[in-house]
């Protein structure tokens, strides 16, 4: 690729303009900041008069003859700068006036003032340019509307439209907020390969890749959870871990393939003692980020109160779905209920899969409030510990708020030969041609040998949880870099 391919002439031309008045675009020396905007602005009285050094993008500007003013953004907050000749000198002054437009980066230092229509700002006596922009911010800051342009380039999102920095600072407080609920009830925070031999922990496709040195396939992990697990055969009582999980998927408005969850196992814990978790997490999300005890998520409203209802399974098809889930074990009825429903029928059609995609379509949607779906078939829970030793249910439930799965939890099964079996059952599937069937995973048979101690596990998805609390409809909103199709280039 050349220079040209990339930057255009002007763009070069004013490159070679700026070197040659011996005006550094790019300046080496550092830029000291000692103050913010929204200090500044939430606390004037204290800062009033006193002389502060600030940098930004300037987002306006505006001239009057030998004066004017601007606006920077400071660390996201905006705030005024007036710049005048008597007191920049004209070299400075002719910097400000000539040279420095909107979308370039400065640093500013003044003193702090409140103009005659109460405008806080900053009386420029030095200012200086540390970044300059070559292209030019989209026009008269009338905000991005193309979603495209906006995932795409998230930089100029951030910059231009208004409350997306916002969206990103409450991911931040959510995951901190979990981090410290945890913290406080003795949780270690772990970390767990995400480059894996053999992936597992939940039922999807993987990503693979291949590691030249040992001339090995791995796999993007779809789920920390065989490794925590692992953790707690350990000794290691309380764990968890907040990071990506990968899964070759579809992408829609709630699905990405690049996603974060958090995944939590507590030993001598069980489904009941993580139902007891998840609400102190959402009590906790509630007191310090949304701080109300509703919200309104695409047009309902969401009640925040504990405890959150709980239905069975079989309760909620009867409920909702208007089928009982025990018919469905006959694939005919399951196909013709779907059939009637307008469910799509995957080939294959099995009990397991059937119940996934009615519990999706026909019960899902209705659940606003909180609520745990629990008792789940084994065929979907490899995982889990049956109620019984000869029942074909397993102690799972899952979290379902606004109509999204944002959680799932087991009782862990620790019997390692019932393990073995089920293992054995997901290979036949997979060599019957599912594909998000579970793998075979050896080591972790061999694990469990050792003794895995009653344990209770839980996994929500951060993106889901936030795109509830912001109140937005789609993942891509609530992820920083979405996944998007390969941008075609002529």
């Amino acid at each position: 690729m050349n220079k040209e391919d990339l930057f255009n002439p002007n763009e070069l031309a004013l490159l070679k303009e700026l070197t040659e008045s011996q005006i550094e675009p790019y300046p080496l020396k550092r830029f000291v900041q000692d103050a913010d905007a929204a200090t500044i602005k939430s606390n004037f009285d204290d800062w009033t008069g006193k002389t502060v050094s600030l940098a930004g993008r300037v987002i306006t500007k505006r001239e009057h003859g030998k004066a004017g003013f601007a606006t920077i953004q400071n660390n996201g907050t905006p705030i005024q700068i007036y710049f005048r000749k008597d007191t920049l000198g004209d070299e400075n002054f002719h910097l400000m006036k000539k040279t420095i437009s909107v979308g370039d980066i400065i640093g500013v230092q003044g003193s702090v003032f409140k103009t005659h229509t109460e405008e806080i700002t900053v009386d420029s006596q030095s200012i200086i340019l540390l970044s300059k922009s070559l292209s030019p911010l989209p026009e008269k800051w009338h905000g991005i509307e193309n979603v495209e342009v906006r995932y795409r380039q998230r930089y100029l999102d951030l910059i231009i439209n208004p409350g997306i920095r916002d969206i990103f600072l409450t991911r931040s407080k959510i995951i901190t907020t979990i981090r410290k609920t945890l913290h406080d009830r003795n949780f270690i925070e772990v970390e767990t390969p995400i480059l894996q031999e053999i992936y597992g922990g939940a039922l999807a496709k993987p990503f693979m890749t291949h590691h030249n040195s040992l001339d090995e396939d791995l796999f993007l992990r779809i789920a920390p959870e065989l490794y925590l697990k692992r953790l707690i055969i350990g000794g290691l009582d309380r764990v968890f871990e907040i990071g990506k999980a990968f899964r070759n998927e579809g992408i829609s408005v709630n699905h990405n393939p690049e996603f974060t969850i958090m995944e939590l196992y507590e030993a001598y814990g069980n489904y009941q003692t993580m139902m007891d978790i998840s609400e102190a997490i959402l009590n906790d999300l509630k007191i310090q980020i949304i701080q109300q005890d509703e919200i309104t998520y695409r047009g309902n409203q969401i009640h925040l109160n504990t405890p959150f209802q709980r239905y069975t399974l079989e309760e909620a098809f009867d409920k909702f779905a208007h089928v009982n889930i025990h018919a469905l074990e006959d694939v005919n009825v399951a196909r013709k209920y779907m059939e009637k429903e307008g469910i799509k029928i995957d080939k294959g059609l099995t009990w397991s899969s059937a119940v996934d995609e009615i519990l999706k379509k026909k019960v899902e949607p209705y659940l606003q409030d909180p609520t745990f779906l629990y008792d789940y078939p084994l065929p979907l829970s490899p995982l889990a510990k049956k109620k019984s030793p000869d029942s074909k249910w397993v102690e799972r439930f899952q979290l379902v708020m606004g109509g999204l799965e944002i959680g799932n939890a087991f009782t862990e099964l620790n019997d390692p030969v019932d393990q073995f079996e089920r293992f054995q059952s997901q290979q036949e599937a997979r060599l019957a041609g599912d594909q998000e069937a579970h793998s075979f995973d050896r080591s972790y048979i061999e694990a469990m040998k050792f003794g895995l101690p009653p344990t209770g596990g839980l996994g929500i998805g951060i993106d889901r949880l936030t795109m509830l609390i912001t109140g937005k409809e789609s993942i891509r909103e609530v992820l920083l870099f979405p996944q998007l199709r390969k941008r075609e280039t002529s």
